[in-house]
């Protein structure tokens, strides 16, 4: 008796638990390359891709972190003194 590969009409193909929505895909493709971009060539796509989901999520943070820009202290800016005209 031959047996024959199923026919793919009798295969549900539509999208299951597992898997990403449309919206899901465009948002991981943007922080791959996001972190490809501003890694300065220190990444390439596979390995990017490849990483596990927190520690890509740790270099993030750090990037995050690094191109905030330091906030200024308004503390040394009153004390400062204010500066006089000279006549």
């Amino acid at each position: 008796m031959k047996q024959e590969a199923p026919s793919h009409l009798n295969f549900s193909l539509d999208q299951t638990f597992f898997g990403f929505n449309p919206e899901d895909r465009k948002t991981l493709h943007s922080i791959l390359f996001d972190l490809i971009w501003h890694g300065e060539g220190r990444w390439d796509w596979d390995t990017v891709y490849n990483m596990p989901v927190f520690l890509r999520k740790f270099w993030v943070q750090q990037i995050n972190e690094k191109l905030q820009p330091p906030e200024k202290s308004n503390t040394n800016i009153s004390k400062m003194p204010t500066p006089t005209k000279k006549r």
